[in-house]
């Protein structure tokens, strides 16, 4: 099984397109039993309110120094990429708001749902933000996510409630920090070679086939009888 670790942020929006490139390279290798996705936290604005404060448009404008128009056009520019995967993508009419409860919510699938649930949550909560335009820090918008996805209703709000989850949130980001990561997305394969940014769905091709080549590499070595040197608590192999 192939395992692909991915940071990001749901108010990111090559995050979401990186993913669905991601989702249809899988499917048109035809690899969708083969890999499991693993996701990581990441605040693209940890200090972000919880309320919205401004439109996406002044937000862009201020944040690269274009005009109100220079920032539309390439906000429709990134919208458009992701209308080319299928996605009804609505980027210039963003709410944006703090994320921090929304990848709690995933901690919480994550440790007690099966992948399923957890990988429906992650589309879901991307399209509330840039399909439906909701506000990822309201609580009711969370819960009614996390319901369609099929999580149980009472122990959604118990959490979204209290700061259960808040700790494998920054653990998260602490690992991001940690292996320099300044941008997502930012895939990891296999835990062996990284893949920042949102590649093509040929680029994401080129990754998976040579992550499914290391493994079978390592599967060879395996039935041949070599053995990986190794070293535990008690020493080193002796080969």
């Amino acid at each position: 099984m192939m395992n692909i670790t991915i940071w990001s942020d749901f108010a990111c929006p090559y995050c979401y397109i990186g993913e669905t490139r991601l989702e249809k390279a899988i499917e048109e290798l035809g690899m969708n039993d083969q890999v499991k996705i693993d996701y990581r936290a990441f605040e693209l604005d940890p200090t972000a309110s919880k309320e919205v404060v401004s439109s996406t448009p002044e937000r862009f404008a201020m944040k690269y120094r274009l005009s109100i128009p220079e920032a539309e056009k390439q906000i429709d520019h990134i919208s458009e990429l992701g209308r080319e995967l299928g996605i009804d993508f609505r980027y210039a009419t963003t709410r944006y708001s703090n994320t921090f409860d929304a990848h709690r919510l995933m901690k919480l699938a994550e440790n007690k749902y099966d992948h399923a649930v957890v990988d429906k949550l992650n589309t879901l909560l991307f399209d509330a933000y840039f399909t439906k335009n909701l506000v990822l820090a309201d609580h009711k918008v969370l819960e009614d996510v996390a319901k369609e996805a099929g999580m149980d209703e009472r122990e959604v709000r118990d959490v979204l409630d209290s700061e259960k989850y808040a700790d494998d949130v920054r653990f998260d980001e602490r690992e991001a920090q940690m292996r320099g990561v300044r941008g997502v997305p930012y895939m990891v394969f296999n835990g062996e070679f990284a893949v920042p940014g949102a590649m093509t769905i040929d680029g994401m091709k080129s990754a998976l086939e040579r992550a499914a080549k290391r493994i079978k590499e390592a599967e060879k070595s395996a039935d041949n009888g070599e053995r990986p040197h190794v070293c535990g608590p008690d020493g080193c192999e002796i080969m």
